[in-house]
């Protein structure tokens, strides 16, 4: 019985009355419409008014609408500072909070309106949790800023910090580089995390293909955010759910797109996380053997030209599916979230001719190997290097060793940091961070110093999308956990080979096991809060760093 009809049910109708609700409103199914608006970032500052349209959509179409809110992290506005280390712990806040909204009020349907990176990822963790018929909005990217005749997006003010540190530019140039990068709301306009976690809700089957290539500022996101609305009473109507479309096969689908579109080294954790939530069984090894296989077909920033918005006018991820299917490298017995097919999806992709973003799977953009998943002393339990489809490589080089992404990052806008080192960051993985800070000043000031493909960065953080070079992350286990990450000395030789998918440590195991018995782990302040119980229940990052 609804609650318009219950007798006991009276004080509850009460207040939704108070709201302006009817009788009739009641009556008609409850489409939960969780948005994660902030006014910290431009990355999710349009989405009140989507969820607006959304409501719009659901009421057309016979449902109720309700809309709640939840918090959401600026990876940006955090960057290279304590702040940082809420990022990630964001996603399994988001994740809880929208589980919590949906359990208790019972909503017959979903409807998550996410952007910036960790609110993806976490509206489809808490999707799969509630496992009620529910449809993903990915809000959509940034327009490119324009500086000095180029497009410019927020890679490029990162990386201004090292061109400013070996005197490329200066100050002024920095500040009016800042004032012209980031041109209005939307998330960061290239494949960095949040454009690649947005490919992937389409891909696994969450998300409509092509409603979240759309810009956040173009005048189409509005009616496609009614699309959406309309979507979510079609998907209740026909009981698809989130554990209909989350399988095994989407799930490759979801990896294949990381690595066709040259994604960010987050999409790892992220993957692992949401088949943990889902029931699904899935290694770190799967995600770097399907990397192996896919060449990448899109030329976008930060290993390529082009931006989020050069993807959308050039046919989207539509037009990279119809790419990829046609290639037989997607899995089509999967479910997608508006009833078509992997036909319809590359029958509706509309090519514009003479784009460069999109290639073909038998001419490339670059070779397979977005990223590879390393093993070896250094990590036993794996590690990402972002390849970015770039030949194997092997590099032996000294260690350089800082125990904090500020001591890094002082030592390289010092120039004491040279070609050829091997720069080891540790103690900022999940525990130790604690929070699994990205490591984005010290990949852009390597780059903007020109030092970007001579210096190796090892660490058991992570990186931003934006990041790029030799990078290598999520070093498991961690410093804070004992791992031999937290052995290595100043002048110890460090070996990464791509090709045989390593990453050793050249020290003999006596004197390791001699540095292993004198180990103890550093002394910090006592966390309290959100990072203490963070701390006491989040698990590896070759798990996907989830709490327990």
């Amino acid at each position: 019985m609804n609650i318009a009809d219950d007798p006991d049910r009276a004080p509850a109708r009460s207040h939704l009355y108070a709201m302006g609700l009817t009788d009739d409103d009641m009556r008609r199914p409850t489409v939960g419409i969780a948005s994660t608006w902030t006014g910290t970032m431009p990355c999710n500052l349009t989405h009140r008014d989507l969820a607006r349209h959304v409501a719009t959509g659901v009421r057309r179409a016979g449902g109720t609408p309700m809309e709640f809110n939840t918090v959401a992290v600026s990876d940006n506005l955090t960057m290279g500072t304590p702040g940082m280390r809420a990022s990630l712990v964001s996603r399994e806040v988001i994740a809880d909070s929208i589980e919590l909204m949906g359990r208790a009020h019972a909503f017959d349907a979903l409807v998550c309106i996410v952007g910036c990176d960790k609110t993806v990822p976490a509206a489809m963790m808490a999707m799969a949790r509630l496992d009620i018929p529910a449809v993903l909005l990915y809000s959509g990217s940034m327009m490119p800023g324009r500086w000095r005749d180029r497009d410019v997006t927020i890679q490029d003010m990162w990386e201004a910090l090292g061109e400013r540190a070996v005197g490329r530019l200066g100050q002024e140039d920095v500040d009016d580089l800042a004032r012209n990068a980031c041109p209005g709301a939307g998330t960061c306009a290239a494949q960095y995390t949040a454009n690649t976690m947005g490919a992937v809700a389409d891909f696994m089957g969450l998300a409509p293909f092509g409603v979240g290539d759309i810009p956040a500022v173009a005048a189409e996101k509005q009616g496609a955010a009614e699309r959406v609305g309309e979507i979510a009473l079609d998907v209740l109507a026909r009981d698809v759910r989130p554990s209909r479309i989350l399988t095994a096969d989407a799930l490759h689908n979801a990896i294949v797109s990381v690595a066709a579109m040259g994604g960010s080294t987050n999409a790892v954790l992220h993957l692992l996380a949401v088949a943990r939530e889902a029931g699904l069984d899935l290694a770190i090894d799967e995600i770097g053997a399907i990397c192996r296989r896919i060449p990448i077909v899109t030329g976008l920033k930060p290993s390529g030209p082009h931006t989020a918005v050069d993807l959308w006018r050039a046919g989207g991820t539509s037009l990279v599916a119809s790419r990829l299917r046609d290639a037989g490298l997607l899995r089509e017995n999967v479910t997608l979230v508006d009833g078509r097919s992997w036909a319809d999806v590359a029958a509706d992709a509309r090519e514009t001719p003479g784009q460069d973003v999109v290639a073909s799977v038998a001419e490339p953009v670059k070779g397979p190997g977005a990223l590879a998943v390393l093993r070896g002393s250094l990590a036993p339990d794996g590690c990402v290097l972002k390849l970015g489809g770039r030949a194997d490589f092997r590099r032996e080089g000294p260690a350089r060793v800082f125990d904090s992404e500020e001591e890094c990052f002082e030592a390289i806008q010092g120039g004491h940091v040279r070609a050829g080192d091997v720069v080891i960051v540790r103690y900022e993985g999940p525990a130790g961070g604690p929070g699994m800070r990205e490591m984005l000043s010290i990949t852009g000031a390597l780059v903007g110093q020109g030092l970007g493909d001579s210096v190796a960065l090892v660490t058991d953080g992570r990186f931003s999308g934006v990041s790029h070079g030799l990078v290598i992350g999520h070093v498991a286990p961690e410093a804070y956990q004992g791992g031999p990450i937290a052995l290595v000395r100043d002048g110890d030789t460090v070996a990464v080979d791509s090709g045989a998918e390593t990453l050793d440590l050249l020290v003999d195991e006596e004197e390791l096991e001699r540095r292993r018995a004198a180990w103890t782990r550093p002394e910090r302040l006592a966390e309290r809060g959100v990072f203490s119980k963070y701390v006491a229940t989040v698990g590896s990052a070759s798990d996907g760093a989830v709490t327990v």
